[in-house]
């Protein structure tokens, strides 16, 4: 069990490695609050070889706390594109604005100050204290969950938010001068050793001496996770609406799930073809040609979506499109794909239809 393993003996081995072992990544070639507040909001749920690119692009646009709080909605989304989790970005920008409001445009330093920002726990409270001001705090996520469950043999519940509690009030009492480095020394070790899915890499662990899930053989067996509840399954028909180089989206309401970002007509159930003809007439379209699209799966936290599409080619389009501010409140936009590619936010849900128009490239 964690509490009668002397984690103290786990710092300085680990700190050792990480100096020789740790990647170079962007937001580590300086200790910039912002920059790793934006980085580890991105990689949650998300790995590290997507994030680059989007993390690169995002600090072009919005290099700072005040670009950030400033930025228009629609383009704040655009730069979200695929990340997914779109409340990420959004909680991001509030807590921007209020550290403009509040702190006169600077990150506050403590990581109790930290921790009342919107969309900021506490283990990105603890990776932003300990990395760019030297505070002395944990950092703990799955993780450092499933690496110290594993060197401590400590079978307790990590989908349990009291078993994370526990952890982090064990680690607090270790943390050394260098935390930031610590911290991230944990985070490398279970991204490139102790791996979550696969066979972990004993043989390159700065611990393997000291781990009891490796003396005893029992590593394979940890961590303790409860399994998650299964999730709903909706289906739905999508529906490419095409009239020349032009494609029919909507913006989703401003809350729920997708919030304020763009789609395709999207029904539930899966519609027969006739079905899906008789939708674009009853909008007042006049279809020339449809097509089926292949299935498509997306899933969320809780719901999977299971979808199919058609791509219905019409004429006169133009007639029935309404403005842009009637989009803004749920109605249908007539939009240039090539607009469409630099301006409107299309969540990953869409993908095999956003790629059907080039909208995606193909992976």
């Amino acid at each position: 069990m964690i509490q009668d393993f002397d984690l103290r003996g786990l710092v300085e081995p680990a700190v050792t490695w990480y100096d020789s072992h740790q990647r170079k990544l962007p937001w580590r070639e300086d200790r910039d609050p912002y920059h790793i507040w934006v980085s580890e909001i991105m990689l949650q749920q998300t790995r590290v070889e997507a994030v680059i690119p989007y993390y690169r692009r995002f600090m072009e646009q919005l290099p700072d706390i005040a670009a950030l709080a400033s930025c228009q909605e629609d383009p704040l989304l655009k730069l979200w594109e695929g990340l997914g989790y779109y409340n990420r970005v959004r909680n991001m920008q509030k807590a921007a604005q209020m550290i403009q409001e509040q702190y006169e445009g600077k990150m506050p330093s403590s990581y109790e100050q930290i921790l009342t920002l919107p969309g900021i726990g506490p283990y990105t409270a603890g990776a932003i204290a300990s990395i760019a001001f030297d505070e002395r705090v944990p950092a703990v996520d799955g993780n450092v969950l499933r690496i110290l469950s594993r060197v401590t043999e400590d079978d307790s519940d990590i989908a349990k938010d009291a078993t994370k509690k526990m952890v982090t009030e064990v680690l607090r009492t270790v943390m050394p001068r260098e935390a930031g480095l610590f911290n991230q020394a944990l985070m490398e070790i279970g991204a490139l050793v102790c791996i979550p899915n696969g066979q972990p890499k004993c043989s390159e662990c700065p611990w393997q001496s000291l781990c009891r899930g490796y003396a005893n053989g029992s590593y394979d067996r940890l961590p303790v996770k409860t399994k998650a509840k299964a999730r709903r399954i909706e289906k739905k028909t999508v529906l490419v609406i095409r009239d020349g180089e032009k494609v029919l989206l909507r913006k989703r309401p401003p809350k729920g799930l997708l919030a304020g970002l763009y789609e395709f007509p999207n029904l539930e159930g899966h519609l027969t073809q006739e079905e899906a003809v008789r939708f674009a007439e009853y909008q007042n379209l006049m279809p020339l040609q449809v097509q089926c699209l292949p299935e498509a799966k997306h899933i969320f936290s809780h719901i999977e979506w299971q979808m199919t599409g058609y791509m219905i080619r019409v004429a006169d389009v133009d007639s029935f499109a309404v403005s842009e501010s009637a989009s803004r409140e749920g109605g249908y936009l007539l939009v240039p794909l090539e607009q469409t590619r630099r301006e409107y936010a299309v969540p990953a849900a869409f993908d095999a239809y956003a790629k059907c128009i080039r909208l995606r490239e193909e992976s």
